[in-house]
Parts: C-alpha cells; structure tokens; sequence
C-alpha cells in the first residue's frame, strides 16, 4: 500500500483505477481517458495532485537561498503572488528537479516541487541551506486539485468569497493569492487556463465535490500526461534528469545568466557547456506513418547520427502520434524513429503542439 491523499477514498467511489505512482496510490482514469483529456481542452477538469510537496522557504535569507539555489532568478519576484518555473541543478549542471516557486513576502517562498523527487529535493535543499537563516517546511496539512479548461477559473470562482473571486478572475498568468485560508495560483500542467488551489487537507474533499456537482470533470494521471505532452511540457525522470543539463533539454529559457554577478548551483558547468558548444537539442515529432510513439525509441538523423525519445504517446487532440526526442544539435526536418524494428518516418516540429485548445502545426 502506497501513500493516499485526502481524496483517496473519493477516487475509489468515483471508480477510478489506482496505480502507484512515486509511492502514492494515485488515479490514474476514472472512465475514459479521452472524455478526460477532451473535456480539459474543451471545458474543465480536474485533478488530485495532492502527492506533489509543498515547502515553505522562510527566514531573513530566503531569497538569498533561493538565488544561489535555481537555475532561474527569484530576483525577478517582486510582485507579492508572482510564480516563476525553474530547475534545480546540481554542480554538473543536470536537473535534480524542476518545480514552481511562489513569492508571498520578503521573507517566505512557497515552492512546489515533484512527488518522486520530494525526498531528495529536501535533503538536497537543507544542504545547501546549512549556515543560512533560512527554514525549510514540507506543509503535509495541505492538498493540491488543479483545475484547468476554458471555464476552470469561473468554476473555482464560484466557490470563493465574493471579494477573492473578482481577485482571483483578475489575476494574470503565472500568479498566486491568498482566498482565505486556500492558496489560488493561477499556473498549470495541462496548456490551458486554469487555477491550482493549494488548500487545507480538511477542506480537499468538500472543495472537490463543489467542483463536481458543477460538472467538472474528475481527470486522472493518464490525461494529464497527454495534456503536458501536447502542451510541450517537459516530465522529470522522462525528458530530464540528473543525467542531463536543461540547455539540451528544452529548458534554456529557465536558466537567467543575467545578471552575470549571480552565482548559482551548476552555473559554471552551464556556461564550460555553451562555450565547447551543445550537442543535442529538445525537438518534438508528428509521427508521418502509422504507428505509436513511446519513450526510449532510437531516433535516426539522416547523415548526422542518432538520438532517442523521451516522451511519446497518441495525441486526442491531433489524432496523431507525438514525441518528444533528444536528437543531435544539427538535426534537421526529418528524422526516423525505430518502433518495433521498423523505421517510421517523422517531422520535426516546434513545440508545443497544442496551447489554449488550439493546433500550433499544420497537419
């Protein structure tokens, strides 16, 4: 038996097929994954990602901390709410985790990092904190229920004191506010609009039903993979890792190497790799026969070399299969990809491949 969220007992009515996930008994469907995925990027969904951990960083050094800790810079945060997605680097310069820090106040950060990487994320952060005035609490009293679509903000407004719901609608991307006792941010995973409510365990329950009795749709682990693979959102442990550094993995523009006075963790490593030159790049591919794109497939590059798949699987949205691949730096249009000892043809495209319900390529 793994670790259950607040909202355990509610997937089970709900019949929802549970797997373990990260150690957690997590839902990963609840009917069909397509109605799930679908519902996200025509009306609202969502989800119990009550397993993530939340930390609150205070104390008189905490931005201090924060700066020397994260590829990104905290010193951008200067609105009270204001969100910004970084990685967390080791000296090597690879990704320990990614995550999402919140800036409250001067002195207390909320960061949310993954479930897998919780435990190493702690120890890894107290090291690095140690002769600091900084205090680093996991706040296991709390839930997470992402909602997200089209109408996912009116939906969670509906459910908040007059005053926080015209906050809360006015709000911009990629901030947070206090609505009482629930923290509100508006960030997400799935490339539509939507809210992230970080709230008492207590009140998960009630919150949950709320939404569902005005017809949000309750989503599972499954969609919500194939919503951040559209969306061109990378997955750690799948398109990153320790094994590998975010210039070659799609994350160049979370690393601020302004200003140049700024020392963080992995800096060094980062800018020795940009002057011997970068070798791979992050791409995504339209998979042009039939067949179905998973991780770890080889990856030919026609004159130049090989790659690989991180990330892969059918597309709702495009009715075609997509993937992530970690290819040579030189890597042009076209590409093979072996699925099952066959060489299927694939186009090389931006990402992502979908945002705000629209199609970003030409089928």
């Amino acid at each position: 038996m793994g670790r259950r969220t607040p909202l355990y007992d509610i997937h089970l009515a709900l019949s929802a097929r549970v797997v373990d996930f990260a150690g957690w008994d997590m839902p990963v469907v609840y009917g069909s994954q397509l109605d799930e995925h679908h519902a996200v990027r025509q009306r609202a969904g969502m989800f119990d990602v009550s397993h993530m951990c939340v930390l609150d960083v205070t104390g008189d050094d905490a931005r201090a901390f924060l700066s020397f800790l994260l590829a990104n810079d905290v010193g951008k945060l200067r609105q009270p709410g204001k969100a910004l997605y970084s990685c967390m680097l080791n000296e090597a310069g690879c990704v320990i985790d990614d995550l999402v820090v919140y800036y409250l106040h001067e002195n207390w950060f909320r960061v949310v990092v993954n479930a897998g990487t919780r435990d190493k994320d702690i120890a890894w952060m107290c090291s690095q904190a140690a002769r600091l005035r900084v205090d680093i609490r996991e706040r296991t009293d709390l839930a997470i229920i992402a909602v997200q679509g089209p109408a996912a903000r009116v939906q969670v407004a509906a459910l908040l004191d007059e005053a926080d719901r015209e906050a809360a609608l006015a709000m911009a991307p990629f901030f947070g506010r206090e609505c009482g006792h629930w923290f509100v941010g508006r960030t997400g995973y799935t490339g539509e609009d939507g809210f992230e409510v970080i709230l008492p365990a207590v009140d998960a329950v009630a919150f949950w039903q709320a939404l569902h009795s005005q017809g949000v749709v309750p989503c599972g682990l499954g969609a919500r993979d194939t919503l951040r693979l559209e969306a061109g959102m990378n997955l750690y442990g799948n398109d990153m890792d320790e094994s590998q550094n975010p210039l070659e993995s799609g994350l160049s523009w979370t690393v601020a190497l302004e200003p140049a006075a700024r020392t963080f963790t992995g800096r060094a490593a980062l800018e020795s790799l940009q002057q011997s030159g970068l070798q791979r790049k992050l791409v995504g591919l339209l998979l042009e026969d039939r067949g179905v794109l998973r991780s770890h497939q080889k990856v030919f590059v026609p004159g130049i070399g090989t790659g690989e798949t991180t990330s892969g699987g059918f597309s709702p949205t495009l009715q075609r299969s997509i993937a992530f691949a970690r290819v040579p730096v030189g890597t042009g249009s076209q590409v093979q990809v072996d699925i099952r000892g066959k060489f299927l043809a694939a186009r090389v495209v931006k990402l992502p491949f979908v945002r705000n319900g629209k199609i970003l390529l030409a089928l």
